[in-house]
């Protein structure tokens, strides 16, 4: 059996706060939503479920980039700065 070691990265997404609480199920209908308001405003604050959600929540948050990406592609948008809000904690 091999042990692995808990990252520094890791640890930090264990202590995030949860609150507000959204399930994947909600993340996932609000998803198209979201990715829309971050790409028209980055510095969005609308729904801080889902970006709490999003920064816990490794494979919701996946489906988030390539969605962003994908609408950004699809819309000649820049997804910089909306991606970053993705992944930094707030």
């Amino acid at each position: 059996m091999t042990r692995r070691r808990l990252t520094a990265e890791a640890a930090q997404l264990l202590t995030l706060s949860t609150e507000p609480w959204l399930s994947c199920e909600d993340c996932f209908e609000l998803m198209d939503v979201y990715v829309e308001l971050l790409l028209a405003d980055p510095d969005t604050g609308d729904l801080p479920a889902m970006l709490a959600h999003l920064r816990g929540c490794a494979a919701c948050a996946e489906e988030a980039q390539s969605l962003l990406a994908l609408v950004s592609r699809q819309n000649g948008l820049d997804p910089a700065r909306a991606s970053a809000r993705l992944r930094v904690p707030g």
